[in-house]
């Protein structure tokens, strides 16, 4: 039977981990002219990176970790306090990443903090940052975060906007092994949507200049802040993932049509979307842009949680890649129904698909 998907568009796509992108963008160019905080601001110290971060961003990642390097990086920021935005990602059920910006006080000063952590190979990480340069223009905006006791000689963290484009690149020394921090991982993106955000722009009226946490007495006998653990919350974190507000829970299953019997050696994707990728058996390929979030997992895996979700409503598909080569195209097998659900703040639900289609 002949549909009407377009899959080639998807095999473009849906190329989540399949190959290292090398190539920096020449467009990185640092803007010239920094300010400096002063405790006597009342503006916290780079408080619009808080309004340029708001949606979904997709592209290109380089890093130096074991994990290397892949041609889309899926985040979508939204924000989940007054004067806090987050994102929450997976690659797999060992290696995901929770980042966040709020505004926190330290030192008598209120500046933007950027809270970057998750699993690494199934072992816990957490380190605290805060704005130390920040330079806004016309047509750039650039903001520099550092470890928040030992400074740039830890680690630091560029956040660069320029048009509809974002750049992150990080430097670390490396657990201090090295006198100076080196690139650690960079991030070219463009922005995808900004409407999925708009709910919870309007529900926060963010963002407020207001204090998300206060840092004081924090850090006071500690020589980094930096957190770490084998499995569960790394002890001494400061703003727990556990104690995160309005964020919710999606326990995402699926099962195969009786046709279809897996082999538990392969992978299965789960993709959430905000928008529907078909109408009827026609693939909307302009659609991939509202991907919210992606896991990997193995084909005999058939569930997985969403932790950490902002509340919205979204659309639910599996795909199993039959030929192992980490693409979707022909001969795999996916789900078609766009399964909808709808997440409250703080809430908790269940989805489940069923793959039900060979793609010719």
């Amino acid at each position: 039977m002949r549909t009407g998907i377009k899959f080639l568009t998807l095999i473009i796509a849906i190329t989540l981990f399949g190959c290292k992108n090398k190539n920096k963008s020449t467009e990185e160019e640092q803007p010239p002219v920094i300010t400096t905080p002063t405790n006597a601001d009342t503006t916290a110290y780079g408080f619009n990176i808080l309004k340029k971060l708001r949606g979904i961003w997709n592209g290109p990642v380089t890093s130096t970790t074991p994990l290397g390097g892949y041609p889309e990086w899926i985040v979508d920021f939204r924000p989940h306090a007054e004067n806090q935005i987050s994102a929450k990602n997976e690659l797999d059920t060992l290696n995901d990443i929770f980042m966040s910006f709020f505004i926190a006080k330290y030192n008598n000063q209120r500046k933007v903090a950027f809270r970057n952590g998750g699993s690494f190979g199934g072992a816990k990480r957490v380190s605290y940052f805060l704005a130390d340069s920040v330079s806004e223009t016309a047509s750039n905006s650039f903001y520099r975060f550092c470890e928040i006791i030992k400074g740039k000689k830890r680690a630091f963290t560029e956040v660069i906007f320029r048009a509809d484009s974002l750049y992150i690149r990080s430097y670390t020394n490396k657990y201090n092994s090295l006198t100076n921090p080196t690139p650690h991982m960079a991030w070219s993106a463009k922005l995808q949507d900004s409407t999925s955000a708009q709910p919870a722009i309007a529900n926060f009226s963010f963002p407020k200049n207001t204090i998300t946490k206060d840092f004081t007495n924090s850090f006071t006998s500690l020589t980094e802040a930096m957190f770490f653990a084998t499995s569960g919350i790394p002890p001494g974190d400061p703003y727990a993932e556990n104690t995160q507000p309005y964020l919710g829970q999606t326990t995402a299953t699926y099962n195969y049509a009786t046709t279809y019997t897996p082999n538990p050696s392969k992978k299965v994707f789960l993709v959430i979307t905000t928008q529907p990728l078909f109408s009827g058996f026609t693939f909307n390929s302009g659609n991939l842009k509202f991907r919210s979030r992606y896991v990997i997992l193995n084909a005999s895996s058939t569930s997985f949680v969403f932790n950490y979700m902002h509340p919205g409503s979204y659309y639910y598909y599996a795909f199993y890649d039959n030929d192992a080569n980490n693409l979707i195209n022909s001969g795999d097998w996916i789900s078609t129904a766009n399964t909808g659900l709808t997440l409250g703040a703080l809430g908790t639900t269940t989805i489940n698909t069923q793959i039900n289609f060979t793609i010719p």
